[in-house]
């Protein structure tokens, strides 16, 4: 694992000479590595996928003109986020001058690390993806209403299973800070959950109708009384 992370290191970092010189295949590659992981992370403070791509474009372009300023002091792709960071909080401040940014801006850009963004590819039915899209448009609308430095640690912590260290390192804040934040995550969280699905549990597990009228026949042609 170890030697396979080293690997990765080296790679990174002919691509990142690369891409000083403009090298186009190079940058692709550099994109490619790294879109999704910080595209989760500017949507998490976000909360909107046009504003997250957005931010996210703002982002490279200003990496990638002034590549120059990249040292090698820290890992490329840690540098990559504090630049994803500033943009997104920089989109929240223009987007809404007012708004009370106060946790946002706890976010230290210091020590920042990707938030990883595992694709998966589905083949179920389209009644199962059906199902799948729902609840995963209920988990991501419950998700948006927490607050900043709540949604970005569950991101962190649950979503992408980063560990409390990661997760205090990305954002700049203590471990302690990271658990207490999460717990309250969580219970924001499941309170919102339970809001919107609450109503349709009086119709869960539904055994009326034409379900009903065939397993009474059963139950009846199995008493030889049908």
């Amino acid at each position: 694992m170890a030697e396979h992370a080293r690997q990765n290191l080296t790679e990174e970092a002919e691509l990142v000479e690369r891409a000083r010189r403009r090298d186009a295949a190079a940058i692709r590659m550099l994109v490619k590595r790294h879109n999704q992981r910080l595209y989760r992370l500017a949507r998490s403070i976000l909360r909107n996928d046009s504003d997250a791509e957005d931010a996210l474009q703002e982002a490279y372009v200003h990496a990638f003109a002034n590549l120059n300023t990249f040292r090698g002091e820290s890992r490329f792709g840690t540098w990559l986020a504090r630049i994803v960071l500033n943009e997104a909080i920089g989109f929240v401040r223009r987007r809404k001058p007012t708004v009370d940014i106060s946790v946002v801006a706890e976010i230290s850009t210091e020590n920042a690390q990707i938030i990883p963004f595992p694709a998966a590819e589905v083949r179920d039915n389209p009644e199962t993806l059906m199902a799948r899209n729902q609840i995963r448009t209920l988990l991501e609308g419950a998700i948006d209403k927490l607050p900043e430095g709540f949604r970005t640690v569950f991101v962190a912590r649950v979503v992408e299973g980063m560990s409390v260290e990661e997760t205090a390192e990305l954002l700049g804040i203590l471990p302690q800070t990271v658990k207490t934040r999460l717990h309250r995550a969580r219970a924001l969280l499941r309170n919102e959950i339970e809001r919107r699905v609450g109503p349709a549990l009086n119709d869960a597990f539904p055994f009326a109708g034409s379900r009903c009228e065939r397993f009474t026949e059963r139950v009846l042609a199995r008493l030889d009384l049908s």
